[in-house]
């Protein structure tokens, strides 16, 4: 249309947006489908590996989810959602990475009907908010059980469970065993709640050489740090340990000094100041007789020497994370000012401080620390590569120990519980009214997608192991029936011994459900990048078409 002015009028019909919107949502699930389908063949104990190149050329062989989706580079936005819903759930329970994209993406695919059907997405949204609700309600009431976590062999075996999917090796009891030690080491209780962070209190430190046997949790504290003179003691019995985040040297000028000089006493006079701070640094140490000071900043040539008259070790340039660790492990306190340090800042409940050179480099070992919340885990192995992939599966061994002694309940693995929460969706659904009938049924069908890919994955029939199962759920006392990732046969996880932390269930299924929603709502993808003629950005569904625009 063109009015009187000359300028054109853009008409867009509602049946055209509508139409535009419907087409966006379904590049949407076809992305996200993409994404779900380059990681399926990764869930199970038959996994297959993935091998990843980075830019420098190097190569990683591995069957995690969320390592391998960090690696892609991906252009869709849709597409761009769904890696980074793996990342949150490392992030919030450690495990289920593979699990959560494959089941947010069957959601997106059991929508795809109801799109194709002109179903109004907040129909189909409607009915997964639903299901969520009555699954998360299921996992608590009817397939959860409580596990107690004081059982260091049933623990033991729930970790194991967990790691059957991981490339470990030989080894995976001795890796259970060191994630067990590391999580209880760490764990706090302080007003009326228990606290477990292992990303800051539990560090891996590789060192390649040695076996993996040698591998262990410290009971304490060690670091890539030398002495900084070669005078001060490197083995202490029961050492009174100080921790400082200042300097131990002169202060610079907070911006350029300018000083002028006429005479040449003035310049010795200047020094005679350096020298006197300093000495007053290290006497507000000194009174306190500590026999180990530890300093996030530096130690000038003068403070070392009046440490080493004092008989006083001293390390440097200590990171903040590694001097916290230190804190919780020997009882001191970290003290920016040494004027105002106090007796109780000292830390007491350390019992052995020493230096040992470990291939080409000395590490600094804080240990037998009487009752540790901190711990440093040592890895050895044959090479880089080798550590990298064993502190991966230890990273999840710890996460489920973690996960279990926070929320003590298991659910049953190998699809026996996504079959017994779909079972009864799948009933509940038959006695629903109303539109969200379907897409509440839809979801109940979408959690058999964790069952049928452990099948697949292990070469078996699909079709007939999936039959028997539903069968089985059918009956009444079944709920832990489920896969052997390994053969493809049905077990009783409960007999087997495979069971997952609730926590990390709970997670899936929400991180899933809400993500398929979120894609779902949208209806247009608009970019914020301007043309080279400055023109405003235009989105596809703005695009008119000829019949749409006529001048």
């Amino acid at each position: 249309m063109m009015p009187m002015g000359g300028t054109p009028i853009l008409v867009v019909s509602q049946n055209t947006t509508r139409e535009s919107g419907r087409k966006v949502q379904i590049q949407n699930v076809h992305s996200a489908k993409s994404v779900s389908d380059v990681i399926r063949t990764c869930l199970g104990p038959r996994a297959m590996l993935k091998m990843l190149m980075d830019p420098m050329g190097g190569v990683v062989l591995t069957n995690d989810g969320n390592c391998i989706l960090r690696e892609i580079t991906a252009q869709n936005p849709a597409a761009k959602t769904m890696i980074e819903i793996s990342r949150t759930q490392d992030e919030e329970v450690g495990d289920g990475t593979t699990s959560v994209i494959v089941l947010a993406g069957e959601l997106l695919l059991k929508s795809l009907p109801f799109l194709e059907d002109n179903v109004h997405p907040t129909v189909i949204i409607n009915g997964y908010r639903q299901a969520l609700e009555d699954a998360i309600n299921i996992l608590h009431t009817q397939v959860s059980a409580p596990v107690d976590v004081d059982n260091t062999d049933d623990m033991l075996k729930i970790i194991m469970g967990c790691l059957k999917t991981k490339v470990m090796g030989n080894w995976d009891e001795k890796a259970c065993q060191i994630a067990l030690d590391a999580v209880r080491t760490v764990e706090l209780e302080s007003s009326g709640r228990t606290e477990i962070d292992i990303k800051r209190y539990a560090k891996v430190e590789k060192i390649p050489g040695g076996t993996i046997e040698d591998s262990r949790v410290l009971d304490g504290v060690m670091i890539n740090k030398d002495v900084t003179h070669a005078k001060m003691r490197r083995y202490i019995k029961n050492p009174r340990i100080m921790l400082l985040d200042c300097n131990l040297e002169y202060k610079k000028g907070e911006s350029q000094t300018e000083i002028e000089i006429s005479k040449e006493e003035d310049f010795t006079k200047i020094l005679q100041l350096e020298e006197k701070y300093i000495q007053d640094l290290c006497a507000d140490i000194i009174k306190f007789k500590p026999d180990l000071v530890f300093t996030e900043k530096g130690v000038s040539d003068l403070a070392q020497h009046y440490l080493v008259k004092a008989n006083i070790t001293a390390i440097r340039r200590v990171r903040k994370t590694d001097n916290n660790r230190i804190a919780r492990a020997c009882g001191a306190t970290v003290v920016s000012r040494v004027d105002e340090l106090k007796e109780e800042d000292i830390g007491t409940k350390a019992g052995l401080f020493k230096i040992e050179k470990i291939g080409d480099e000395y590490f600094c070992f804080v240990v037998e620390c009487e009752n540790p919340k901190a711990c440093t885990i040592l890895l050895r192995g044959a090479s880089k590569d080798i550590l990298a992939g064993i502190e991966r599966s230890l990273q999840d061994a710890m996460c489920v120990a973690r996960n279990v002694m926070l929320d003590p309940y298991l659910v049953p693995g190998g699809g026996a519980v996504e079959m017994a929460v779909s079972q009864r969706l799948v009933e509940k659904s038959k006695i629903m009214t109303g539109i969200t009938q379907k897409p509440y049924a839809a979801v109940a069908a979408a959690l058999e997608i964790i069952p049928r890919t452990l099948i697949q994955n292990c070469g078996g029939d699909v079709i007939r192991s999936l039959t028997a199962l539903r069968a089985k759920h059918a009956a009444p006392g079944n709920i832990s029936w489920g896969i052997d990732g390994t053969t493809g046969q049905l077990v009783d996880m409960k007999n087997y011994g495979i069971f997952e932390p609730l926590a990390v269930k709970l997670q899936t299924y929400k991180t899933a459900v809400e993500t398929a929603i979120m894609l779902l709502r949208i209806d247009d993808i608009l970019s914020g990048i301007k043309k080279k003629d400055d023109s405003p950005p235009i989105s596809h569904s703005q695009q008119p078409s000829q019949e749409a625009m006529k001048e």
